[in-house]
């Protein structure tokens, strides 16, 4: 005590407070940077975590890139890796990969908001304003509902998946590893990361539905995103009482499920490096199990380099759009797509607004869809620039690893092991952009927003 009434502070709750500190100052600022800065200080400690001599399996330090490389692969729960996995890591490192995929799966903003609220014991505006942007709550009041939403559904649905994935696990690899297996692949999936700790990844599991099948289910379950359960939860399933936003999310990730696994299984059908040689059977469950990894998931039965040139395509449109918003999957999001797609359709019809089930679209709405659009597509093409400059590939491998990466996807053409330094870092870029999303990047460099009081004389310019 240094005085009547008065409490020594613990050091460590000092510097909780003086972070937590930090974290309220800046959410007030700019939400945005606030995001991307956490994301930056995060990947730093698990690179530093990763450099350390035990995490690799032959007891040297990885190289910094290559560290950089995994630890930001799996903070932002993408899955590239530049070193094998199953192989380059030890048991320390890959617990060290598990935890990033889980961190970055639950939202690193989540996270700094929680330990926010235990030292400080409050959730204060500038707090809640920050979530509300960073995980989707449509009101204020609702934030701390989906913030606890996110933590119990996170591992509600994550210790689900193990359970089902345990009797295949452990009956192939005895109680202790395959425990561990059933584990880590469900923290893999549900967060869209596509890690696997087995040489040769899942694809030595291609017999085995008791395992493929719980990974797809989880893939796409963690593609839909947090705002979806929190409404379901509060509809009681109720249809009626779903928002656009849920309906939306749900039908266009049906829709491009079964338009991925079509197109997949047509142009793979003959491939006889692929599926070509495979029964029917195997054929179309090897279709199904691709188009739920193709816009998140990460995993792969197939060597995706051995595809055609006409899959690899599919696979950069399908990656590039991602999962829904606010979920552990990335790309440019299916209600973006939507929300274009409506437009479209509406000019098409000549009706001057956008609508969707008996609801109006604000312009505001379709004006951000836009912008991620055009800025996602621009950070692709100029990710690829910069990758042309230091890889003699092939374009369409280039533009597939790059697409990969925005899109925090994980699927590869073998490039990123490829690649020096620059070009992992690149990459590195490209996937802390892509979990961030665009549009908070976009929202991190402008000027805060001013009120304009006058509106200039309209004028429209010839357009196509």
């Amino acid at each position: 005590m240094t005085g009547t009434g008065a409490v020594a502070i613990n050091p460590a709750t000092r510097v909780l407070r003086r972070g937590a500190g930090w974290v309220g100052d800046l959410t007030r600022r700019s939400p945005a940077r606030a995001a991307i800065a956490i994301f930056v200080v995060a990947g730093l400690g698990f690179t530093l975590l990763l450099r350390l001599p035990a995490a690799a399996a032959d007891g040297r330090a990885t190289p910094w890139a290559d560290a950089v490389f995994t630890a930001v692969s799996a903070i932002t729960v993408t899955g590239l890796t530049s070193v094998d996995t199953a192989e380059h890591w030890s048991a320390y490192g890959k617990v060290v990969i598990l935890l990033a995929i889980q961190t970055g799966g639950l939202g690193i903003v989540t996270v700094a908001l929680l330990l926010a609220r235990a030292v400080t014991r409050r959730l204060g505006l500038g707090s809640r304003l920050f979530a509300q942007q960073a995980i989707g709550a449509p009101q204020l009041g609702e934030v701390k509902d989906l913030l606890r939403i996110v933590v119990v559904t996170t591992f509600v649905i994550e210790g689900a998946i193990a359970i089902a994935l345990a009797p295949s696990f452990i009956t192939a690899e005895g109680w202790a590893r395959g425990a561990w297996s059933s584990v880590f692949y469900a923290v893999s999936a549900f967060n869209n990361a596509g890690f696997s700790v087995h040489a040769g990844g899942v694809a030595a599991f291609g017999h085995h539905p008791g395992i493929l099948i719980p990974l797809t289910v989880a893939v796409l379950i963690g593609s839909l995103g947090f705002p979806v359960y929190l409404n379901l939860l509060h509809a009681r399933w109720t249809r009626k009482r779903w928002t656009l936003h849920t309906k939306l999310t749900l039908i266009t990730t049906g829709i491009l499920f079964v338009v991925g696994a079509a197109g997949w299984a047509v142009t793979e059908w003959g491939n006889r490096a692929t599926i070509g040689d495979l029964p029917v059977a195997e054929r179309v469950g090897n279709a199904l199990f691709a188009s739920a990894m193709m816009r998140s998931g990460g995993f792969a039965m197939i060597d995706p380099a051995d595809s055609t040139s006409t899959t690899l395509l599919l696979t950069d449109a399908l990656m590039f759009v991602g999962g829904g918003s606010v979920s552990t999957a990335g790309g440019i999001k299916v209600t973006t797509l939507a929300v274009l797609f409506l437009a479209i359709v509406a000019e098409a019809r000549g009706v001057p607004h956008v609508t969707a089930a008996g609801r109006t679209i604000a312009t505001g709405v379709l004006r951000v869809a836009i912008s991620v659009t055009f800025l996602g597509a621009t950070l692709v093409l100029g990710g690829a620039g910069l990758i042309t400059l230091v890889s003699d590939a092939p374009l369409d491998r280039i533009l597939f690893e790059v697409i990969s990466a925005f899109a925090t996807c994980g699927l590869s053409v073998g490039l990123s092991a490829e690649l020096g330094p620059f070009g992992m870092y690149v990459l590195s870029a490209l996937m802390l952009v892509g979990r961030v999303g665009p549009i908070a990047l976009a929202t991190s460099l402008s000027v805060r927003r001013r009120n304009i009081r006058f509106q200039l004389p309209e004028e429209r310019p010839i357009v196509g």
